[in-house]
């Protein structure tokens, strides 16, 4: 036995109204529309639906048992259509994202206001850890994008980006008084880097090499987002992402540029093996926009 939708929407509504007139109504078609299928509807679940009594439809016992059933049949077609409606339209779905932990206290959460602003029933998991551990999450496919610094590996696609860099320092600091700063200006400083075994710190270091002198190493600290803070403390300079250091514009430091160039290597990576769904294209797509401002064209 097949059953049409159209059947049961008629079944309901008459079940409902206690009248074809009204119930034609509701559904926007004509009277004997609903009668032909209200009569196609008994005819194959070989019962009656209804009985007349005082100028009202009535439902029988047989078929109160059944509206039950087709009113929830209805309404899980309903939240399919708006479900179906809400992903075509990216306004409904989750996303997973693992990034670094500097991201998910800086630059993340305003990209996340922006483009959750018009996807009200979109949801959000954020898990911030360290480049390896971002990785493996996403080569496993339990995360749909990461946000890292590393970004080779066979089975992960990436976007990369290069993030101009700046030498930060507190306010009132001499280095004020330059346009831009370079390694030799910093030999004398107590300089603030990240952990000596991440690819910044290895660029950053050679460059101090290739000027002839040497990288003064002060404070170590994982994340560009602790040597921001640490600086505004008044504990030493730092050479960070300006990407990083624009969060903290409105702390006690300064920046200028830092020459030679060393960008900071950004990407946006995830997994192959699945496609993404397009809330994740989206979200990539918003993030690298948000990136523009601090991409270096070196």
């Amino acid at each position: 036995m097949t059953l049409r939708l159209r059947q049961l929407q008629a079944f309901e509504a008459v079940a409902n109204t206690g009248s074809v007139t009204r119930a034609a109504a509701s559904l926007s078609i004509s009277q004997p529309a609903v009668s032909r299928l209200l009569s196609s509807f008994s005819d194959k679940i070989a019962f009656d639906l209804f009985i007349r009594k005082n100028g009202q439809l009535l439902p029988t016992q047989e078929a109160r048992l059944l509206l039950g059933e087709v009113s929830r049949v209805l309404e899980g077609l309903k939240n399919i259509e708006e479900l179906q409606h809400d992903l075509t339209e990216r306004t409904a779905g989750h996303l997973r994202i693992a990034c670094l932990p500097g991201f998910a206290t800086s630059h993340l959460p305003n990209v996340m206001i922006d483009f959750l602003k018009t996807r009200p029933s979109v949801t959000v998991t954020i898990e911030p850890d360290r480049p390896e551990r971002i990785l493996d999450w996403i080569i496993g496919q339990q995360y749909d994008c990461g946000l890292t610094d590393i970004h080779s590996h066979p089975a992960t696609e990436s976007r990369n980006f290069q993030i101009r860099t700046v030498c930060i320092f507190p306010k009132g600091h001499w280095l004020g008084k330059k346009t831009a700063i370079g390694p030799e200006d910093l030999v004398r400083e107590k300089l603030i880097h990240t952990r000596r075994d991440s690819p910044f710190f290895i660029a950053l270091n050679q460059a101090f090499i290739d000027e002839g002198v040497k990288l003064p190493s002060w404070i170590e600290t994982r994340q560009f987002t602790g040597a921001c803070a640490l600086v505004a403390k008044g504990n030493g300079v730092s050479v960070v992402s300006e990407l990083d250091a624009s969060q903290f514009s409105n702390h006690d430091i300064e920046m200028r540029p830092f020459l030679p160039n060393v960008p900071h290597h950004l990407s946006v990576v995830r997994p192959i093996a699945t496609p993404p769904s397009l809330i994740t294209l989206e979200f990539i797509e918003t993030f690298a926009e948000s990136l523009k401002p601090f991409v270096t064209t070196d």
